[in-house]
């Protein structure tokens, strides 16, 4: 019997949920109180003997897409999958890299970060084909550090599409949460190829934990990643911001800038940095 596991959590989330809140209704006989094994198979469209066999650690390679069923069905929050991402890690023995292919580019050019320091007090930063941020400017750290942008994960670096699609604070801090979720995905589609090892194993994980928002876009078309436009950002310390970027492709990464694109943003990041940037076609 696994005791401590993936199947203990699997068990653990099975028997807290409440039959009402995945839409069943409870009968005044019913003395299980949450769900029957029986239930979540039925929700989840796994058999029973398959949700028996990982409850007990019989099983301990459940596919993302057995994952993704289970967590959709049970209703779970980011962090309870990311814990079944984590657990189910364990359970198979998978390493935290995904074998063969060439690895993402994370050393940051000298000529790249002569270019960022020019930038100051500009918020920018270095990304590379998965969406990781490799280096940034003190503007970029005043504007996203307080969003949780730059907060790590087993010691990677921070993800700009994992933080969109896998973090409770995302669609409190991108008010156009859709548009966003869609831009990130796309700069992720076109940065990396399909037969990507690395992508894939950063799929499989989104998949799990980010859900549906997650898996429906990957399915669908792709789109061109756009190279300038306008965000919308909900900041605890300076409210909200319209921010204009522009992006740059360069070598396997690419460099994003941000600027105020009206006045009240202006004020607002100057307050953040302590310095003037001027706004890209304001409203003066």
């Amino acid at each position: 019997m696994d005791q401590s596991g993936m199947g203990a959590f699997l068990r653990e989330c099975r028997e807290s949920t409440p039959p009402e809140r995945v839409g069943l209704a409870v009968g005044a006989r019913r003395r299980t109180p949450g769900l029957r094994r029986a239930e979540l198979a039925t929700l989840s469209g796994v058999s029973v003997d398959y949700l028996t066999r990982l409850e007990q650690g019989r099983d301990r390679n459940p596919s993302p897409q057995v994952l993704v069923a289970l967590a959709d069905a049970l209703g779970l929050s980011v962090g309870e999958r990311v814990r079944l991402r984590n657990l189910s890690k364990v359970a198979s023995g998978a390493g935290a890299l995904c074998p063969g292919g060439l690895p993402p580019e994370r050393e940051v050019r000298a000529a790249t970060r002569a270019v960022l320091g020019r930038l100051e007090p500009a918020p920018a930063a270095l990304f590379n084909r998965l969406g990781e941020t490799l280096a940034y400017t003190r503007g970029y750290e005043c504007l996203m550090g307080p969003l949780g942008l730059l907060d790590v994960e087993d010691d990677q670096p921070a993800n700009r599409v994992w933080f969109v699609f896998a973090d409770d604070r995302a669609r409190s801090v991108y008010p156009d949460w859709e548009e966003v979720a869609d831009a990130r995905l796309a700069e992720l589609r076109a940065e990396a190829a399909p037969q990507d090892p690395h992508l894939a194993h950063l799929v499989e994980e989104l998949a799990i934990v980010g859900g549906a928002p997650f898996t429906e876009r990957m399915a669908g078309p792709e789109s061109a990643p756009q190279v300038s436009g306008v965000e919308r950002l909900a900041h605890p310390e300076v409210g909200e911001l319209r921010l204009s970027y522009e992006r740059w492709d360069t070598q396997g990464q690419y460099l994003v800038v941000y600027l105020p694109a009206d006045q009240a943003s202006e004020v607002a990041l100057e307050r953040l940095t302590r310095t003037g940037l001027r706004a890209v076609g304001g409203e003066h």
